[in-house]
């Protein structure tokens, strides 16, 4: 059983080489479970190897070279991968083919495992899809979708008071199904309706806690029930971290000594190692987060002993009882710029802990202070006239040194 990579060029050279007496099995070295049989005749099908709930080793077939190029059988294999991993049986699942296949029937079986496999966190998407987009499109074909429906679909949302933010973020997210659909061949390329509606101009939302509404929150915090909840919110305000930064994150990452939370790259929006400064006070909030020998998160659910999917029920009633019913969960990371801004810091350090590649993201926060401004702006002119009057005293110097001669 070689390990091989399998590419074009791979079945180029099986192509023209000799037959085998006996079938021939190539195991890929990127994806465990993507094999290739070369049987006796030279033909050649791709499978996906795994085993079942009863530890039997199972062959799901993907198709044959003449079906099926290489790069399509491996993208079909991490369909299959994904599926496994919601702990389906691939046999089970009857196959869906052709156009007439409906949003929600494509969304179940060909989406949500795509997403499963590329996405950190793709339960956020499925619980959006399953709010807005398959009430109205579910049970509609796919390839019957039009622009006047979509269209419909954003003037809806608009009539219904959404943010143009938030309608926004729906199309993007129906858009990029018809566009997994086309990459899945289920739908012919250009037929995605939604790239024809123009998007809403992008306003950027910036909320920030006043000092009364820092000492409101802080007071709730204290008292309410929901201490998990609780915990993370002032974590998130400690360290500007993202939430799911935190939610995600795991005991192993913590370096206690040198006071960093290290957010790996497979989890990190940059896709690069991201290390999270710890203060004393969010190392505070730490020690005292409860923990468990058999569950590595700091942040769980009792129940699945994984981290909780979703705390917006929580935090909305956590802010509503502090009497700040319009700020989310993010826009903690917002205050913590927001703080070291008007306590001076340079830009350079709120980009560096806020963990921004771009500084050009950072700059929403440079006109936060403006009595900083306005005092960098005097100590610049103290320079130049301390400069000027060092100027003239030396001149001052000479003339009277010139007179005395």
């Amino acid at each position: 059983m070689p390990k091989v990579h399998l590419n074009d060029l791979l079945i180029r050279e099986l192509a023209v080489a000799d037959r085998p007496t006996r079938s021939q099995w190539f195991f890929d070295d990127e994806l465990t479970g993507f094999v290739l049989e070369r049987r006796t005749s030279g033909g050649m099908t791709f499978y996906f190897r795994y085993r079942d709930v009863h530890r039997r080793i199972r062959l799901h077939r993907i198709g044959s070279l003449k079906e099926t190029s290489i790069q399509q059988a491996r993208l079909k294999s991490y369909e299959v991968k994904a599926l496994l991993l919601e702990g389906r049986d691939p046999k089970e699942i009857a196959p869906n083919r052709g156009r007439g296949i409906t949003l929600q029937a494509f969304v179940d079986e060909y989406y949500v495992p795509y997403v499963s496999a590329r996405k950190r966190n793709p339960q956020v998407d499925i619980g959006i899809l399953k709010k807005h987009i398959s009430p109205r499109f579910g049970r509609l074909q796919l390839n019957r979708i039009t622009v006047e429906n979509v269209n419909n679909f954003q003037q809806s949302l608009l009539d219904n008071g959404y943010a143009h933010a938030t309608i926004n973020r729906l199309l993007v997210l129906l858009s990029h199904i018809f566009n997994v659909s086309i990459r899945l061949k289920k739908l012919p390329s250009d037929s995605n309706p939604v790239k024809h509606i123009p998007r809403f101009a992008d306003t950027q939302r910036e909320r920030f806690l006043s000092k009364t509404e820092l000492r409101a929150l802080f007071e709730e915090l204290t008292q309410n029930p929901n201490r998990q909840v609780c915990q993370l919110a002032l974590l998130l305000l400690y360290t500007g971290a993202r939430k799911r930064e935190l939610l995600d994150a795991r005991w192993s990452e913590v370096d206690f000594e040198q006071r960093v939370l290290w957010i790996p790259a497979e989890r990190s929006k940059s896709k690069r190692p991201r290390p999270i400064a710890l203060s004393k006070e969010a190392l505070r909030v730490l020690k005292a987060l409860p923990r468990e020998p058999d569950v590595p998160y700091l942040f769980f659910n009792p129940k699945t002993r994984k981290p909780p999917v979703s705390v917006f029920f929580a935090w909305d009633a956590i802010r509503k009882r502090a009497g700040i019913p319009d700020f989310r969960m993010h826009d903690l990371r917002h205050s913590f710029a927001s703080f070291l801004v008007n306590a001076g810091r340079s830009l350079y350090d709120v980009q560096r802990l806020l963990g921004h590649q771009d500084p050009k993201v950072t700059m929403r926060y440079a006109h936060l202070s403006p009595s900083k401004m306005v005092e960098a702006s005097d100590f610049a002119s103290e320079v130049i006239l301390s400069a000027l009057e060092e100027r003239k005293l030396s001149q001052n110097d000479l003339r009277t040194n010139l007179e005395g001669d």
